[in-house]
């Protein structure tokens, strides 16, 4: 793409023994009608139920995972929290020792909750620049191979936040938590790997007005599922907000639409992969439209949803 430049997107370089990432594990949002949001993220999405919870909250997945997404009951929508798989129990001593030095609040998750979660040891802190719950386990139970039904879903991709404190969120995830970055669009957002999982991002920081979520991605298998879910939504109502375009940083082609809380959600099919050794250097690309979509259609018009603070009991 003309106009793409190398360039430096953090403060120092990654860390040869710092925490190391299997994915984006799942990510649980809050929803103001849970009967709702289940038909919606089932039927219209195409996710699979595999459990309800004794809070009422159901899991659902895309993968062989117990879930990829949990929707909890409440008054206010967004985001409750992002988990992370680390991939060894050291990770988590490691992830331990990280919040001492920080001083960050770090929560144990109870035994009680983590039968509920089907998870092992896991732990729990509030990221300081998004105010995000960030949590990070190593086991989850597994299930049978996701057979997909409206749609091809591969994997939960990524989630995307914007923070009031941009630098410094990006500065947070790539040198305390050892993530890697692959590109960013001028000062507006950088896109970010789990290190050393491959894909070009399982988290982007956005440049905002608030701390939010601005969207939930999952990946699909086959270019048709972007097409066929864009008469999909029309024909339930569901708001598309952008798309469908391709990413020029990923390479992606997506479609972005609204659950019926108005949380954005994305499908997208392609991603660029990166090696753990001997990856290209993260690069710049301008503040342009293209850099967004390089199909040239109408601006994004998603609103992020502002992340809640106050407890990282989510």
């Amino acid at each position: 793409m003309s106009g793409m430049v190398k360039g430096p997107v953090g403060s120092s370089p990654p860390q040869s023994d710092g925490l190391r990432f299997a994915k984006l594990g799942y990510i649980a949002l809050n929803v103001t009608d849970i009967a709702r949001s289940h038909r919606f993220y089932e039927t219209v999405m195409g996710l699979q139920v595999t459990d309800v919870g004794t809070q009422g909250e159901v899991y659902l997945r895309c993968s062989a995972d117990h879930h990829n997404i949990v929707l909890y009951p409440a008054q206010n929508k967004g985001l409750k929290r992002i988990c992370w798989q680390l991939l060894n129990e050291s990770d988590l001593d490691k992830l331990v020792v990280l919040a001492n030095r920080l001083h960050l609040e770090l929560l144990e998750v109870s035994a009680q909750e983590c039968d509920r979660l089907r998870q092992g040891r896991s732990y729990r802190f509030v990221e300081p620049c998004t105010g995000a719950c960030l949590e990070f386990f190593v086991h989850q139970e597994r299930a049978v191979a996701f057979t997909p039904s409206v749609a091809k879903i591969q994997r939960l991709g990524h989630v995307v936040l914007t923070t009031t404190r941009y630098q410094e969120a990006v500065n947070f995830f790539l040198n305390e938590l050892n993530f890697r970055a692959s590109d960013a669009i001028g000062n507006r957002i950088t896109f970010m790997r789990c290190f050393p999982n491959p894909y070009h991002h399982s988290l982007a920081i956005g440049n905002g007005s608030v701390c939010g979520l601005h969207h939930v991605n999952f990946m699909v298998s086959e270019i048709d599922d972007i097409g066929k879910a864009m008469w999909r939504f029309q024909g339930n109502g569901v708001p598309i907000v952008y798309g469908p375009g391709r990413h020029p940083p990923s390479n992606s082609v997506f479609l972005y639409a609204n659950d019926p809380d108005g949380l954005t959600v994305e499908y997208s099919f392609g991603m660029e992969e990166f090696p753990e050794v001997g990856a290209r250097p993260a690069r710049v690309l301008p503040l342009t439209q293209e850099s967004s979509d390089t199909w040239g259609g109408p601006p994004s018009r998603i609103s992020p949803i502002p992340i809640e603070t106050g407890g990282q009991n989510r």
